[in-house]
Order: C-alpha cells, then sequence, then structure tokens
C-alpha cells in the first residue's frame, strides 16, 4: 500500500511555508529563496538541479541526507495550484509549470485546482494531471499511478494542511528556518494537538535550521 509523504517543505520560525505576495517572478512571494537556501548548499541540489561542474559538488552531512529522502520510492506526487503556478495560471492556456521543459519529477503529477485542463506530457516522464477532487480522492488517484510505490505530497502549506487534517499523511519532513516573514500561508493553523497523532523527531544542524520528522502513530 503507497504511503503519503511530504518532504524538505520549509517554514519560518512563526510557521510560513511561503511569504505574501506569489507572482509570476516570485514563487515564494517575500520571502524570496531564503526558505530554501540550506538545500541549495546540498550535494542533493546540485545533482538534481546539474548546476555548477555538471551537477558536482554541494556539501554532505545531515541537511544532504535529509534533502535527498525526497526521491526514493516515490512514483507520483499530489501538489496544489499555488505550486503549479502563481495566482491566475488557470487563465493562461501556455503555462507549463515553474520548471521548464524537463521538470524534477519524472512520474505522474495531481495538481489539485477547482479548474482542471488536459493532461501535460513534459520531458523526462513527468505527467501532469488536473483534477478537482478531495484529498481522499486525490490520494486514490495517485496511489494508482504510483504503480505500489509511495506518493509525494510536495504542497503548498495550505495542501498539505488539508490531508493532514484529513489523517491522510503518513510521513512528514518539515524544515524549520530561522527567518521571520509575519505574513504569508502558515503551514500549522487549525492543527492543534498534532503531536498526539505523530512520533515527533528533531534534529539541528551546523546551517542553522532544524529538521522535524513526524511519523504516524499507528
Amino acid at each position: 500500500m503507497s504511503a503519503l509523504r511530504v518532504h524538505n517543505f520549509s517554514v519560518s520560525l512563526d510557521g510560513f511555508g511561503t511569504g505574501d505576495g506569489q507572482a509570476a517572478d516570485a514563487p515564494f512571494g517575500h520571502a524570496g529563496e531564503r526558505l530554501h537556501e540550506w538545500m541549495f548548499a546540498t550535494r542533493f541540489w546540485h545533482q538534481m538541479s546539474g548546476g555548477q561542474g555538471g551537477g558536482q559538488g554541494g556539501e554532505g552531512g545531515a541537511d544532504h541526507a535529509f534533502a535527498a529522502s525526497h526521491t526514493p520510492g516515490i512514483g507520483a506526487e499530489i501538489m496544489g495550484a499555488g505550486k503549479f503556478g502563481p495566482p491566475g495560471w488557470q487563465d493562461d492556456p501556455a503555462w507549463r509549470g515553474w520548471w521548464g521543459p524537463n521538470p524534477p519529477f519524472h512520474s505522474p503529477v495531481l495538481v489539485l485546482t477547482h479548474r482542471p485542463r488536459p493532461s501535460i506530457e513534459m520531458e523526462g516522464g513527468t505527467t501532469f494531471h488536473f483534477l478537482d477532487a478531495s484529498p481522499a480522492e486525490a490520494l486514490e488517484q495517485a496511489a494508482k499511478m504510483a504503480g505500489g510505490r509511495d506518493v509525494r505530497l510536495g504542497g503548498g502549506a495550505t495542501v498539505i494542511r488539508g490531508f493532514l487534517a484529513e489523517g491522510l499523511v503518513d510521513h512528514m519532513h518539515v524544515v524549520q528556518v530561522q527567518i521571520l516573514l509575519g505574513r504569508g500561508v502558515r503551514l500549522w493553523d487549525g492543527l492543534a494537538a498534532l503531536e498526539e497523532t505523530y512520533g515527533i523527531e528533531a534534529v539541528s544542524t551546523p546551517s542553522g535550521v532544524t529538521h522535524l520528522t513526524f511519523t504516524k502513530r499507528r
């Protein structure tokens, strides 16, 4: 049976997973890239993005180990409309996501939106499917697409919160970054006593972030 996993989801000290004012030139609003600087320094990021040195370089250590767990065993992803594009992308039939012709998912991706459109097949094995469905319905469809492997829940914060509220997330990795955003979209609202449902472990690293892992209690 497929597990539903969240990986590398960064939040500020005040719990925001994205800043205010998301736009085509600001995917994370006024937060910019500050939520993800810890990951940009890792060997995982250099390998995935094919950056300087042909994807070589980057730091190892705990940040890399946590970041690299993003990929193994994943057969499909679910993401919200806000991860796929800026506000209003549904009105642009040419919009194909932030990631260029070869997105980093290499699997089927279900995009949750109230305005579905035909599927888009990209390079590298990624196909975006657009679905208006409840969390449980989306997970059922993604699990079928995953072919026995796990499903990754990619965000944003509103989508993750909805799946958590319905008890559907099996494993979650949240990275607390030492910045204060003050506004944006928060992850934790409405999730009081989540610690009763999940075992929680925390690991702090030299980069200054804290990796929080949530494992669903059985």
